[in-house]
């Protein structure tokens, strides 16, 4: 089994946004487009969603130590 990496695309023109909801957690199955995450700007809110179908293995941030 593949294992893919899913970044969080361009979501336009922000320095910096919060992820605020969690939606899935590891060993969760996910369809293509299912929503993932929400972040937040100071002008708004998103869901962002998975370009793949899988099994969720982790979640990690671009920031933390392994």
């Amino acid at each position: 089994m593949a294992i893919l990496e899913i970044k969080v695309p361009d979501i336009g023109d922000f320095a910096e946004v919060t992820v605020i909801e969690l939606m899935v957690k590891p060993g969760d199955s996910i369809k293509p487009e299912q929503s993932l995450i929400t972040v937040e700007s100071d002008k708004a809110s998103m869901e962002i969603p998975s370009s793949h179908a899988g099994v969720v293995k982790e979640l990690r941030s671009p920031w933390a130590t392994r």
